[in-house]
């Protein structure tokens, strides 16, 4: 008899704690009078929450574990976007299958949602920017661009930003939504070689056929012009005071095109004067008429 009394005592107590845990887990908090969200329902949407940031590390790992380094960054990049879009998905989710009235939650958040939104706008052009940069394929880490009259080479491709260095060492940093908005010249998409020109005028009269000669031999002595393709001479025009040539070459590194160029130049002003062709100026005739 007395270990039945015991045990009826021991039943009743666990009655009323498991009475008091579930009054607990039923208790609820009023963010406003359609909004109210219990201790249970908190508990649950940290749990799915858990649940769900495992399963995304998980696919995360399946769908990473073959590609190259250089993906796969680009892709947890993405993934590190899109991973917030997916919480706030369940979460609503979650918190509709509790009874929580979500679009209680939307109305409540209305006003705050709108104006984040266009406090936020530029950057969530330079996010969608991003994602597609990632996706296309259009600029990889390592090509030189020209954006906006700036060139520079990329050195990391961020969600928002894309990071270049120019050619005098200074750190480019591209709102990514400005490639929605301007033209993009990859100079380095085809290959590292580019074609670059030099353009001069010689006074007429001149050799043109030697002045042919000396450009293809200024291109042709730099150490920095490629053989293959060959340098070539371009009679682009009969100008005001000048013939007009432009002399076309490949280079390996055209980032650094600027002193190549340069370079040349020179040659082309000495072998002129060494060969007596010159670089006229221009020349205006005046008449005066007395009356």
């Amino acid at each position: 008899m007395p270990q039945s009394l015991e045990h009826i005592e021991e039943s009743i107590a666990q009655s009323s704690l498991w009475t008091s845990i579930k009054n607990f887990l039923n208790l609820h908090i009023d963010f406003t009078d359609k909004i109210s969200v219990s201790i249970l329902d908190f508990l649950i949407v940290i749990t799915v929450i858990f649940l769900t940031t495992i399963v995304l590390r998980v696919l995360l790992r399946l769908i990473t574990r073959n590609l190259p380094q250089d993906d796969k960054t680009k892709f947890n990049v993405v993934y590190g976007y899109f991973r917030w879009l997916i919480y706030i998905i369940i979460l609503l989710i979650t918190l509709h299958s509790v009874g929580v009235n979500v679009t209680a939650v939307f109305a409540a958040s209305a006003a705050l949602l709108i104006g984040i939104g266009l406090a936020l706008q530029t950057l969530f052009q330079d996010i969608i920017s991003g994602v597609f940069i990632l996706i296309d394929q259009s600029v990889h880490v390592g090509d030189i661009i020209e954006i906006d009259g700036k060139v520079g080479r990329v050195e990391e491709i961020k969600l928002r930003t894309t990071r270049a260095v120019t050619i005098d060492n200074k750190v480019l940093v591209i709102p990514n939504h400005l490639y929605l908005e301007n033209s993009l010249f990859n100079w380095t998409q085809n290959g590292t070689t580019t074609r670059e020109s030099v353009n001069v005028g010689v006074a007429y009269g001149s050799d043109v056929q030697l002045v042919k000669k000396l450009l293809l031999q200024a291109a042709s002595t730099h150490p920095d012009v490629i053989s293959e393709p060959e340098p070539s001479v371009i009679f682009t025009d009969f100008g005001d005071s000048a013939l007009n040539f432009k002399l076309v070459f490949t280079l390996n590194d055209s980032f650094k095109a600027t002193f190549p160029k340069s370079d040349i130049r020179f040659e082309i002003d000495k072998l002129f004067r060494a060969h007596n062709i010159s670089i006229p100026f221009p020349q205006r005739d005046i008449h005066i008429i007395n009356k």
